[in-house]
């Protein structure tokens, strides 16, 4: 009887690897841009801030990265969920680390997660895009 599995995690060289994609997008977008990969259990594996990205962007980026792990889901994807669930809405986005706008992604293998990344930086859509140039390296 087998009792454990293989696991499957995002490694630094992949995090940089996606990081240096979603700059090329930003550089052809005209935006300045941060950009966090984290592993499946929502820890930091790789950053990087484009010079003179917004500093406040440093958090934001890490913290759409931990939502996309933390429930599977794009963050555009929370927004649509809440918006007629007035005591969801309201209270739901007191809790920390949680982003309710675009730029945050899990990162899958098939079904199965195996890390998060998060751009802030640009507008949700922008930053959508440049989540999803570092993303076609693992689809």
């Amino acid at each position: 009887m087998k009792i454990y599995r293989e696991k499957k995690t995002i490694s630094s060289e992949m995090g940089n690897q996606m990081a240096e994609a979603a700059v090329k997008q930003a550089k052809q977008l005209g935006i300045k841009i941060n950009v966090a990969i984290v592993d499946e259990g929502g820890l930091l594996v790789h950053f990087r801030r484009m010079d003179q990205a917004p500093i406040l962007s440093i958090e934001i980026a890490q913290n759409k990265a931990y939502t996309a792990i933390a429930f599977g889901l794009p963050t555009h994807e929370w927004h649509p969920l809440i918006r007629n669930e007035p005591a969801l809405r309201e209270g739901i986005v007191h809790t920390p680390r949680l982003v309710v706008f675009g730029g945050g992604f899990p990162i899958k293998i098939g079904e199965e997660i195996i890390g998060g990344i998060g751009i802030s930086g640009g507008s949700a859509d922008e930053d959508m895009a440049c989540c999803q140039a570092a993303l076609s390296l693992i689809q």
